[in-house]
């Protein structure tokens, strides 16, 4: 049912302010327009009001949740291209339109390492699309193939290349047409407006050869550069912040261990005011350690072998491949330490965020609830979700790719005859119950790492993630245990639970 006049007004209901609170508050949207509304502005300019409202019951209406690694869902997998380009489209429509029943009403398609020839045409056919009442596909996340051979996790090992031409062995790679100025490239999409959110996504690992000198120009791009699949010590894994990386790819996965003389790269939560300030030595290229090299399949053979005669990796959260901890050389610092109390030495850059797989399997939930407590502010939930993501899908053996199969279990999910986990199948409504559970948070609090946090971290705050004046109306209704009851796409209902 339309209003006759766009207006509707959400009343009796809570919403989730940016500090991750709840309110009790009523919600104005537009309908037609499809975006969120100023009430007091609208009425006194409009003299107008909402010509249907909507009672809540008490219940929470949130910005639609964002899923920014997602490797596919209801039988679509992203890295998954036969040829066909309209199968390919009606693929991603089909994820599109059923995913809002888990609230989420924004996902990036992330493609995990590929043949080489391959990412050309899958980055050009992940452009950003939206459709009438399905969630927003805002453009593509690369995890790979520029990642650590001792992390790679279910990740092929025989396509795993360094960039020893730098940021070209980028282009190279993902096509040159995919890597140019944001503004360029959205102006380049099949429909582009100047309405169009697009993000861009590449995880790579800093201290593969040649990546740590193209990071500064992945991010002049527009490309959001995230740590992963990466054994960085303490100092790459600055150097890499501090030449403009923005997130860590699933935190505690596919990286060393917390050890207290190198924290590595989950170190970075906890960044000390006393490590190197800008413009120090850090700011350099750094040489790769050993195993950062993924060359021929000779080499890789060779490699391989020799990870077969140490420990063993049995999975991407907990693998245990040797990283020999290194005490960083610290930056010698002669500073006033402050007397007051409370107040704290800046810090020489800005933490990064980072994602968290919430399934109760990748990470513990004392794990999840460290990180958490030491940098809540970075905090961003993500499924990592496979192809077989559907919530009313039944425990088994299910058909992957490359005659490869997977075997789920709950939310398990690894590669059969292995002990790798393989991604997973927890939706993020789940994760967001589950992260508030385990850390303690509220549940606006939990919200707010499933909306405004990856909102930020893309830029993208005043458009999605939020339930500011002008942004999208892009809302998911919960229960006060977190549980989906509808889900709506631009002021258009989009699922309700009953359907």
């Amino acid at each position: 049912m339309s209003s006759t006049n766009g207006l509707i007004c959400f009343t009796n209901c809570l919403l989730p302010t940016e500090d991750g609170g709840l309110v009790e508050k009523d919600l104005w949207i537009d309908e037609r327009r499809g975006v969120i509304l100023d009430a007091q502005r609208t009425f006194y300019l409009r003299k107008e009001r909402p010509a249907r409202v909507i009672n809540m019951d008490g219940n929470i209406v949130s910005p639609g949740f964002m899923d920014i690694q997602i490797n596919g869902a209801y039988g679509f997998d992203f890295s998954v291209y036969e040829g066909d380009d309209e199968a390919y489209r009606e693929g991603l429509k089909l994820v599109s339109s059923k995913i809002v029943e888990t609230g989420v009403t924004s996902l990036l398609p992330t493609i995990i390492t590929q043949e080489k020839s391959l990412y050309p045409k899958l980055l050009h056919l992940l452009r950003p699309y939206s459709a009438s009442k399905s969630a927003n596909l805002l453009g593509w996340h690369a995890e790979g193939p520029f990642i650590q051979l001792a992390k790679r996790g279910a990740h092929a090992p025989q396509f795993l290349v360094p960039a020893t031409e730098r940021f070209k062995s980028f282009e190279q790679v993902y096509g040159a047409e995919n890597l140019v100025e944001k503004e360029d490239w959205l102006m380049a999409g099949d429909g582009a407006t100047e309405d169009v959110v697009g993000v861009r996504v590449i995880t790579a690992a800093p201290e593969v050869d040649g990546v740590m000198a193209a990071v500064e120009e992945v991010v002049k791009r527009g490309i959001i550069f995230s740590i992963g699949h990466s054994i960085a010590t303490t100092d790459i894994a600055t150097a890499a912040v501090q030449n403009g990386a923005r997130l860590i790819t699933h935190l505690f996965n596919a990286m060393p261990q917390l050890h207290h003389r190198d924290p590595s790269i989950i170190g970075l939560l906890g960044a000390s005011p006393h490590m190197s300030p800008p413009n120090s030595p850090a700011r350099t290229t750094f040489p790769a350690p050993p195993l950062s090299r993924a060359t021929s399949t000779s080499s890789l053979t060779k490699r391989l072998r020799e990870l077969q005669e140490g420990p063993q990796a049995t999975s991407e959260a907990f693998d245990d491949v040797q990283t020999p901890p290194q005490t960083p050389i610290l930056a010698a610092q002669d500073s006033v330490l402050h007397l007051q109390k409370g107040k704290v030495a800046d810090l020489s850059f800005e933490r990064p965020f980072y994602e968290l797989i919430v399934d109760g399997i990748h990470s513990h939930p004392n794990s999840v609830r460290l990180a958490y407590t030491s940098y809540p502010e970075g905090c961003i939930l993500i499924t990592d979700a496979m192809k077989i993501l559907d919530p009313n899908l039944k425990d088994g053996i299910h058909e992957w790719r490359d005659g490869k199969r997977f075997v789920k279990s709950g939310d398990k999910l690894y590669l059969e005859g292995t002990d790798t986990l393989a991604g997973s199948v927890v939706t993020l409504d789940k994760c967001v119950r589950n992260f508030s559970r385990f850390t303690g948070c509220s549940l606006g609090e939990a919200i707010k790492c499933a909306t405004y946090n990856p909102a930020k971290c893309f830029g993208l705050e005043n458009k999605k993630g939020t339930l500011r004046p002008g942004a999208d109306a892009d809302l998911v209704v919960l229960d006060r245990r977190g549980n989906v009851l509808s889900t709506w796409v631009k002021g258009q209902e989009a699922w309700a639970r009953g359907d």
